[in-house]
Parts: structure tokens; sequence; C-alpha cells
């Protein structure tokens, strides 16, 4: 049995899925010793909207990966997205301590630069520092023990609504869980897919889900822009029930089974049939007509993520094109039309830096849950992470004692 410590789970709640993964650290590395996925019913758009719902599906999840890997789950780090999240950069400046630079300086300056106003209904999810600037020589990426009297800091902060983090934290103290932390769901994906040489030369990250398309640019190794979509592969299938008149659920399997992203890849007299609303008997459709469907409607998705990738100002540093990963990107021929609409080379991004059932985990839908559990064994490394569950009063005493402590 592994130590205690050794285990990390990733919870990736989702708009169509509720995925649990369980990971191990031994002396090869990350090895994946458990999976467990349930249909997810309590959200939309990335948001929780029906919190019993939710509850229901990830204890379902959970049950399923302790089984799988054979231990008990009491803490997890845990994913978040949805058309709340936002995101700036921020600038800190402090003098430094000794004229060199500690632990304590770092610190400092990063509290300098999370100085900020922000409303209160918002709150800091991450500050990512992209860069260090001592007595103006800038471009350091790690300044610790560097001599110097100014150190200054460029950091990403990534912030979110409260109330939705809130409820995440929520359905998982309902399920029995602590969250260790909550991740951005495309930064969490980046960590299972991307590698160190394509975020050093410019990368898009598009994490396309069932209610939410999340993007994340890497240059310089450092993330420069996030954005959340509210609209994923859900608004694919409710085209499909809505031009074949047919339940949502069976849209979404035929979308599985025959849909491809361009209509060309069809031909007219390939049929599938398309069962009715209301107990009428099933009727059967072209699979061009089907594939007619999907095609403008992922080409507006992708349409909307080059907006977005132009509106970030680093369009002409993608030297390393774009990754595209998530359950929506299984479709025959998504990467060939990302690619025309992108103009940039596009592959499909499926979770690496793991072992153990690799066979299992090999595909793009679970690229988030596969990189909380890299996310959580980085942070566990470090000793960083404290378990985090709803308790104002404890969050408030906490700070006193912090606050009392600088005085006495």
């Amino acid at each position: 049995m592994a130590k205690k410590n050794s285990i990390v789970v990733g919870l990736d709640i989702g708009t169509s899925k509720v995925c649990v993964i369980v990971g191990e650290m031994t002396e090869h590395g990350v090895e994946i010793i458990g999976l467990g996925s349930h249909a997810s019913q309590g959200l939309r758009k990335g948001v929780v909207i029906n919190i019993e719902a939710t509850v229901n599906s990830v204890k379902k999840a959970v049950q399923e990966a302790a089984l799988m890997a054979g231990c008990e789950i009491h803490t997890v780090f845990t994913s978040i997205s949805g058309g709340h999240i936002k995101a700036f950069n921020s600038h800190g400046i402090v003098a430094v301590k000794n004229k060199e630079v500690a632990q304590r300086d770092l610190e400092r300056v990063i509290d300098a630069a999370k100085a900020v106003a922000i409303p209160m209904d918002r709150e800091v999810l991450h500050v990512l520092p992209q860069d260090y600037i001592i007595d103006e020589q800038d471009g350091i990426k790690e300044p610790l023990g560097m001599s110097g009297v100014r150190l200054e800091a460029k950091v990403y902060i990534v912030t979110g609504a409260v109330t939705s983090a809130q409820n995440i934290v929520k359905c998982c103290n309902r399920t029995g869980l602590n969250v260790a932390e909550i991740v951005l769901a495309p930064l969490a994906a980046a960590e299972a897919v991307l590698s160190e040489e394509e975020r050093e030369l410019g990368v898009v990250l598009v994490d396309m889900g069932g209610g939410t398309t999340d993007i994340a640019i890497f240059h310089d190794g450092t993330v420069k822009h996030t954005a959340v979509l509210s609209i994923g592969g859900n608004h694919v299938t409710n085209d499909i029930a809505a031009g074949l008149r047919t339940p949502f659920n069976d849209a979404e399997r035929i979308k599985q089974r025959f849909g491809y992203a361009k209509a060309t890849m069809a031909t007219a007299h390939e049929r599938v049939e398309v069962p009715s609303v209301a107990g009428k008997s099933p009727g059967t459709v072209s699979r061009q007509i089907l594939c007619e469907i999907i095609e403008p409607r992922l080409d507006e998705i992708f349409e909307l993520i080059q907006r977005e990738i132009a509106k970030s100002g680093f369009e002409d540093s993608l030297a390393s094109g774009v990754v595209i990963t998530g359950g929506s990107m299984l479709l025959p021929g998504a990467v060939e039309m990302a690619e025309r609409s992108f103009g940039l080379p596009v592959r499909l991004g499926v979770p690496t830096h793991v072992g153990g059932i690799v066979d299992v985990i090999n595909s793009p839908a679970y690229a988030a849950a596969v990189g909380l559990v890299l996310h959580g064994m980085k942070r566990q490394e470090r000793n960083v992470y404290r378990p985090r569950d709803d308790k104002i009063l404890s969050k408030v005493k906490h700070r006193m004692s912090d606050w009392l402590s600088e005085f006495f």
C-alpha cells in the first residue's frame, strides 16, 4: 500500500461529466491507479446550478475511483471554469532587505502585486508570476539568492466569482471531501498535455468541454492570457436535437457515434437512425445532413477562439501552434478543421507525463483531471497547500492570529 501522502486525487467537475483520477507517486514518476467517471447533472456552462444533483454525481465518481485504486479518498484538487472567470496583469515592487533576494522577499513582492482592489463578490484563484526584475535587469525567472536592492514582479492574477468557488467546495464537503485547492481548468489541462518546449515557444491550449471552452496562452514558459467561453460541445448537441427533432441524450449519442466535424467526410447514402420525441417511431436521416448541422456550429466556436487569440496580443508569438483537448474534440476531422480556422499547426492533446493505466486515460476527455493530479503532486512536493473548506470563522481566526503575530 502506498504512503498516505503519496496519493493525490484530481476531481474534474464538468458540465457533461464528473471525472475522478487517483495518482500515486512512485520512483518511476506519477502512476495513475484509479479512475471514476459519471454523467454530470447539476452544472450549466461550467457553473453549479443544482447542489444535490452535483453531490450525487461526485459521490458516484469518487466511489468508482476509490474502488479501482483500492484506497480511501478524503482530499481532492478540483477544477473551476465558467464565464465568471476574469484575469488581469499586475505589478509589485519591494526593497530587498539584505541586498540578497530571500524567500521572504519573494513572498513580499507577490503580496505587493496582489494588493489590488477587486470587487467583494470575487476572489483570487491564482497569482502566477511571469517575470522578475532586479535593479532594472528583467527576464529573471528564478531570482532567489540574487544580489540587488529593488525587486519587481510581473504577475498574472486569475479571479472567479466567490459563490461559484463556494458552491464547488460545498458540493465536495457534502460528499465528505476536503478541497486542497481549486485550479482553473485550462491550467490543469495544460499540466497534462503541454511540453516545456511548447510553453517556451508559445502555444494556445484549447480545452473544449460540454458547457465551456477554456483557453490558455503560454509564451516564455508562463501563462500570458486565459479566457473561458460559455459555449462548448453541448451547443453542437442542442443543434442536432433541434435539427433532427430528437431528445438531447439521443442527439449526444448520435453525435459521438456518427458525427464528423466536416460534412465532406460523410456520404449522402449513409443513413443514421434517429429516435423521435414523444414515443413516435424512429426515422432515419442522411449522415451528411447530420454533419452539415455539426460543421457550422464548430466553425463558429473556432471563430470565437480565434478572436480571443487575436485579443490577447500574442497571435504572432505562437511557434508551437494550438493544442486542442477536451471530450468535444474527439469528433473525427476536428483537428483538420481547427488548422484551417486558426492558420496554425494543431495537434490533439492527450495526457502525458504519467504511467499506470495509460491506455484507459489516453483520451482528451481526461486531460483536466490528470492535470489536477500532476498539479497536486507538485504542490505536495513543496508542501504548500492547506485543505480548504468554506468555514468563514476559521479563516477569520487564522487571519487574526497572523495579524497579531506581526505585532507581538
